[in-house]
């Protein structure tokens, strides 16, 4: 019986958390015949975290990433279940684990926007972990049996930055619509409630570059509205006091996924400004429900939906004002269907698994 250990301590986290969430999903639904599934987990999370498939066996890991008990206490936790194959899903690991593994990343953000204002730490503190955190990255690439990225664009990205020896053992697999949003129905209360408006889904990181969005829809003259919709965090926190000064912006946290697939569903178009993406999640589920999608011009989003929405430059607030002034004259809702069959959780997870074969024959 082989041994696999997956990393899901960031399970309640955004973005990653999305990511884990549907990967033990779909594989508590896979038959498992021959490998037992060790699956970390924060104390916070283990009792919430069920599993039907007894072959999924749950372990308490509270280490925290990026501290001193992950480097020791995760090590130790790990040797002490003798994987034949650990599954690391975020950069922050224990650098000096030995036994064979695997990677998913997810983006190469942190490398292409170094900020301070990326981090509540201080600028002190920020500098020093983005010291170690340039190592610790490197040391998982340059390790990892194999790496699995969100799209072919993260791949081109880490091979210039890492070498083309990493090339044959990177795999780009392609997520899809969170299964909670797949199976969820849509809050009609709040019909009425909501008119005339476009909507932004994600975090406020600076990188997510919602302070330019909100500059380039103050200039337009419509009456039209702005649906920020993300967490309630430090940087949502931080962005409050602009959204309060705009009449026609408004922000929305913590929203649970009924009011989501509202939103999708009846707003004029999702606008998604980012400077840097790995995938693009709230792209893909806006598809899944038709809702027209402005966003940055950036590779990744080419890579996804092509020509297939309107697209602006990021760095100019009049081009985004522009795109959204182009949405306007759209008639009708653009078809998503043919691109939408290409992005699947439940794929993702099959191939995933097959690595898994692949890595403990």
């Amino acid at each position: 019986m082989k041994k696999i250990g997956i990393d899901a301590r960031l399970l309640r986290q955004t973005g990653v958390g999305t990511y884990l969430e549907n990967l033990l999903h779909y594989l508590d639904r896979q038959k498992i015949s021959d490998i037992s599934f060790y699956v970390y987990l924060m104390s916070e999370d283990f009792d919430k975290t069920v599993f039907k498939n007894k072959k999924i066996i749950k372990r308490k890991a509270d280490f925290r990433w990026h501290t001193i008990g992950e480097q020791l206490g995760f090590l130790w936790a790990l040797y002490q279940d003798k994987l034949d194959l650990m599954h690391f899903t975020y950069f922050s690991y224990p650098f000096f684990y030995m036994r064979k593994f695997m990677a998913t990343v997810h983006d190469v953000t942190l490398l292409n926007f170094k900020s301070g204002k990326a981090s509540s730490k201080s600028e002190l503190l920020y500098q020093i972990k983005y010291f170690f955190f340039k190592i610790l990255f490197e040391n998982q690439i340059r390790k990892a049996a194999k790496i699995i990225t969100p799209t072919r664009t993260v791949k081109k990205q880490l091979v210039e930055i890492f070498g083309r020896e990493i090339k044959k053992k990177t795999l780009p697999i392609y997520e899809g619509v969170d299964y909670r949003v797949l199976k969820e129905k849509e809050n009609k209360k709040l019909e009425g409630k909501f008119e005339d408006f476009f909507i932004y889904v994600g975090n406020f990181y600076p990188h997510k570059n919602v302070e330019r969005l909100i500059a380039a829809f103050s200039k337009l003259k419509k009456p039209s509205s702005l649906i920020l919709m993300g967490p309630d965090d430090y940087f949502t926190k931080r962005l409050e006091p602009l959204v309060a000064s705009k009449k026609n912006v408004h922000l929305i946290k913590n929203s649970p996924t009924s009011d989501l697939i509202f939103f999708y569903k009846n707003a004029r178009a999702l606008i998604h400004p980012s400077f840097s993406e790995g995938f693009g999640l709230p792209l893909v589920e806006a598809a899944h429900f038709g809702c027209p999608i402005i966003a940055s011009n950036i590779p990744v989003f080419k890579e996804l939906f092509g020509g297939s929405y309107i697209s602006f430059n990021p760095y100019d607030v009049s081009d985004i004002a522009r795109a959204i002034k182009v949405s306007f004259a759209k008639k009708t809702k653009p078809d998503y269907s043919q691109i939408m069959k290409k992005f699947s959780f439940q794929k993702m997870t099959r191939k995933t698994r097959n690595i898994y074969i692949e890595l403990t024959k």
